[in-house]
């Protein structure tokens, strides 16, 4: 991860990699009611048999997120964990998990089936939680009045969802991270939490350990199915066919992969922006991509507000009402508020 959330430039095939395709499969962690209300929460899967059989195997656990960069849709940060002895042998040779950014759409929604399908040996043995990090939520912790940055989210965000899977009673030996800016920070900071746990924060840990690959894995499908959900407000019916209110391409969203870098996403800004309110809860305002459509050259509408050492401490909101009523008066002052001047009978 980098240190910055600022997005990065991004290749034509990094692009494609990052698009959710139609029909993403929706594990468990989503929910849509949450999803559509902006709200962030946690998912935690059952025990899996093979682990809650016997408490006292050793298990390891792995931490990666998805959507860090992007200016619309949720950070999802997931963690997966299996008895020690099945990390190499069930995850890479058998199932061939990976970096979600070098597997294909569809190979991520598979895999994250057979994840959620009874009859498998991934269910049998492995265990995932993921925590969705709405847009709306990031951007408020992030515009606060004391800043809530989006490093300090992350991390917390890894903390509580370890801390409850270790609750469960699940025996944690060994933890991988892909890291949140310098791993030997980080790093420090989890083994004062955590002194008797094995602990490992590397870059690029979703290429090197297949435990993070496969938290990488939950984290990806979580965040695309959570991007296909936040675009149904911007879906009409006609007849029996659902079509996008302004394009719907190669049965993808149209805003595309959410990244400032792709220009899908960038155009549904600019195509689907109110003037005063911006977007919904799927738009994280706090970037600079979406401040500069708000409020740069091309805003449609300019507002100024007061500072506070301006002299306008008495001033009520009414006064930044300007509409005028045919005697010149300010209506709303006018109204709003208006002294009543005749005596009331009180039954």
């Amino acid at each position: 991860m980098a240190d910055s959330h600022e997005d990065i430039p991004m290749d034509a095939q990094e692009i494609s990699l990052e698009t959710p395709t139609a029909g993403v499969f929706r594990a468990p962690s989503i929910r849509r009611a949450d999803v559509l209300a902006g709200k962030s929460y946690s998912h935690f899967s059952p025990i899996p048999s093979q682990i809650s059989e016997d408490l006292g195997k050793e298990v390891v656990l792995g931490v990666d997120e998805a959507g860090r960069g992007p200016v619309l849709g949720p950070m999802v940060y997931g963690v997966f964990y299996l008895p020690v002895e099945l990390q190499q042998t069930l995850l890479a040779e058998t199932h061939h998990f990976d970096d979600s950014k070098v597997l294909t759409p569809e190979v991520r929604s598979s895999l994250m089936r057979k994840l959620c399908s009874r009859d498998t040996d991934l269910y049998a043995a492995c265990g995932w939680a993921t925590r969705l990090m709405s847009a709306r939520d990031i951007s408020a912790n992030m515009l606060a009045p004391s800043t809530y940055n989006l490093n300090a989210q992350a991390m917390d965000a890894t903390i509580a969802l370890i801390k409850e899977v270790m609750a469960m009673g699940v025996n944690v030996k060994e933890i991988y991270i892909d890291t949140i800016g310098k791993p030997e920070v980080y790093q420090k900071k989890l083994e004062l939490i955590w002194p008797t746990v094995r602990i490992t924060v590397a870059k690029k840990a979703d290429s090197l350990y297949p435990v993070v690959s496969a938290a990488s894995v939950c984290a990806k499908v979580t965040r695309d199915a959570a991007l296909e959900v936040g675009y149904e407000p911007y879906q009409k019916s006609a007849g029996n066919e659902t079509v996008n209110d302004k394009s719907k391409e190669g049965g993808e969203v149209a805003w595309g992969s959410g990244y400032p870098s792709d220009a899908r996403t960038v155009t549904w800004l600019k195509q689907n922006i109110d003037p005063v309110f911006g977007w919904g809860n799927e738009c994280r305002f706090s970037w600079s991509t979406a401040k500069e459509l708000l409020e740069g050259k091309t805003a449609q509408v300019k507002v100024d507000w007061p500072v506070d050492d301006d002299g306008n401490g008495d001033m009520r909101l009414t006064d930044f009402f300007t509409a005028k009523n045919e005697a010149g008066g300010d209506e709303l002052v006018d109204w709003f508020g208006k002294r009543v001047t005749e005596e009331m009978e009180i039954f």
